[in-house]
């Protein structure tokens, strides 16, 4: 999910061109204060111009507690947007307090909460968070390392150890509740081996994929987070060896010197839905 300030016209329009899978434009830290109003009427007019083609589309407010948020609602219920990024959450009342708002504010019932999970009392409420997916419009998690390492003091150093246990307890909240989670953006824009070894980390941490800030990074999330030839020639094995008749009714089988239990099964259907997923696009 690329990064696009609702403020800077020719980029939302080049948003539409660009080879990423969503586009979050942007009405908070993008924006000047002295800016917002323009911003949030030029995202509703981009919005419904449309000609994102295949592009998630997400719009990231100001939160409820500026002076801006709840015009940001107000006016985002006439955007067809897939979903509204709330930044600065702390627990589960704000995500209710999120959902309740887009409710009043007319909202059409498919457009999805997304809440970045920024402050050192969201990494501790993360479960409680998490679990209002079941009674709230909750979809996404997408974590703000920049504002967690400005609160917290930990320090973002190639490698991110500091961050490891955020990065695992996202996944699992996100996971035990079905939602979508993003990892932070990588800064160093101009270092491209430090951005593979973030999205390498994100990739096998569970991460569904990664925040960027420039688009000079899409080339090498999308090949980190694509299947390789390899892992789809795997997966493809293993399907056909649970499709083989011979094998009916097993529920492990050895496959290229390996063994295959029905939830490897599960995982290889779900990297080749992805790779044709991407294929298609």
């Amino acid at each position: 999910m690329l990064y696009m300030p609702a403020s800077n016209a020719r980029a939302m329009a080049k948003a539409r061109s660009l080879d990423c899978d969503a586009v979050c434009l942007d009405l908070e830290d993008a924006v000047a204060p002295e800016a917002k109003a323009d911003a949030r009427a030029a995202l509703v007019a981009e919005a419904q111009a449309g000609g994102f083609g295949h592009r998630r589309l997400i719009a990231r407010i100001n939160g409820l507690a500026t002076p801006w948020g709840s015009a940001d609602l107000a006016a985002l219920a006439a955007a067809p947007v897939e979903a509204v990024l709330a930044p600065k959450v702390d627990d589960a009342a704000d995500v209710q307090a999120l959902s309740a708002a887009m409710d009043a504010a007319g909202f059409d019932a498919a457009v999805a909460l997304w809440v970045m999970i920024e402050t050192p009392r969201a990494v501790l409420a993360l479960e409680r968070i998490a679990d209002c997916a079941a009674t709230t419009r909750l979809a996404g998690m997408v974590l703000g390392l920049n504002d967690l390492a400005k609160d917290s003091g930990m320090a973002q150093l190639p490698g991110r150890a500091a961050f490891v246990p955020v990065l695992t307890m996202a996944v699992l909240a996100a996971r035990a509740n079905g939602l979508v989670v993003l990892d932070g953006v990588c800064n160093a824009i101009d270092d491209e081996g430090r951005l593979e070894a973030e999205c390498v980390q994100a990739r096998d941490s569970g991460f569904d994929g990664k925040t960027l800030i420039h688009p000079a990074q899409i080339a090498v999330c999308n090949r980190v987070f694509a299947p390789g030839n390899a892992d789809i020639a795997e997966a493809e094995a293993i399907v056909a060896a649970f499709a083989n008749p011979a094998n009916a009714g097993k529920g492990a089988l050895r496959v290229n010197g390996k063994m295959a239990e029905l939830l490897h099964l599960a995982q290889a259907q779900r990297l080749l839905a992805r790779a044709a997923a991407i294929a298609a696009r």
